[in-house]
Order: structure tokens, then sequence, then C-alpha cells
């Protein structure tokens, strides 16, 4: 007899250590899958090589969509669609038309000049955007930049041709200074009078 109660003891023990170790496997492999899915979760793991995401605006090539649309883009399905030809850059020009005139004394006497003005960028339509959200910031720089220029300094191509680089510099500070990121390549005159 007592081979057979030693047996079934030894049976009992092994059920029980086995479903003891079962139930142990089980609690550690649900802890591990629910801390690697907080990993996962947290982003403390991804994708092997993923990098974060470069929040300044790409270059937008010609031909390609870009990423973030201008909401001041016409984008109407009534006209055709844009056809970039084989010259010029790489990538595409889109530009943003300032809203008013610029009217300002110029440094040197009384004069005044009244300018309208366009920006152009390579980049997706960020940078249009923060044109628009900083117009009023960019007024006042571009207003400045009027205000210390001579009349003799616009009396010729080189003079406009100057304050076109300066008002581009003076527009990508302000960009800079508000949004961390510049991206306008030029500036251009939409109209130009001194009087």
């Amino acid at each position: 007899m007592s081979n057979e109660n030693t047996s079934e003891e030894t049976v009992k023990k092994k059920k029980g250590g086995k479903l003891k170790l079962m139930l142990f496997s089980l609690v550690l492999l649900g802890a591990g899958g629910g801390g690697t899915y907080a990993a996962f979760a947290s982003g403390m793991l991804g994708a092997h090589g993923a990098e974060k995401e470069d929040k300044n605006p790409k270059l937008v090539r010609k031909g390609e969509e870009d990423p973030y649309p201008f909401a001041g883009e016409d984008h109407s399905e009534e006209k055709a669609p844009v056809v970039h030809g084989a010259g010029g850059g790489e990538y595409r020009t889109a530009y943003y038309n300032f809203t008013d005139e610029f009217t300002s004394n110029l440094a040197d006497g009384t004069a005044l000049v009244q300018v309208s003005l366009a920006a152009s960028t390579h980049y997706d339509g960020r940078v249009l955007m923060w044109l628009g959200e900083h117009e009023t910031a960019l007024r006042s720089r571009i207003l400045g930049e009027l205000a210390a220029t001579s009349e003799a300094d616009l009396a010729s191509i080189h003079g406009k041709e100057e304050l076109q680089k300066r008002l581009t510099k003076a527009i990508n500070e302000t960009l800079e200074e508000r949004e961390g990121f510049g991206g306008v390549d030029s500036v251009y005159f939409r109209s130009f009078i001194v009087q």
C-alpha cells in the first residue's frame, strides 16, 4: 500500500507542479506582453532605424503633390492640371501675394515709396501658411526696411535688387523667430511707385 500512496502523492505533486509551472508561465507571458505593448505605446520601441519626424517644411519637386497644400491656393476642379516645363530648377515655386500694398516714407527726405509684394518658396505649403499667419509681423518688418531705404537707392535697378534681398532676409528672420524656419527664396515687386 505504501507504494500506492507514494505513487498517488507523486502523481499529485507532479500535476500540481505542472499546473503551477503553467500558471507561472502564463503570468510571465502576460506581463511580458503587457510590458512590450506599453513600450510600443510609449514610443520606446518602434520600427528599427525610425527617426523622429522633422517638423521643418520640405522642398517640393516639380510634379510632386504638396504634402501640406496651402488653403489659400485655388484647388477648383475647373482649372487645368498644373504642368511644369523642363526649364528652371528641380523644385516647384509657390508664391504668396501680400494682401495690401506697403507705403512708407523714405529715409532721406519727403519722398514716399508704395510697393505691392509677393514672396516665393520652393518649400511645402507650411511656409505659405506661415506667411499668411504672421502677415502683421511681416508687414511691420517690411515697412521698417522700406523706411530705412533712401530715394537714391531706389533710383537704380541694382538698388531695387538690393532691397529685394534685404526684404527676403527680413521675412526669413521674422519667420524663424516665430516658427523656427524661414523658407522664403525671393521677394518680388508686383508694383513699385516712388513719389
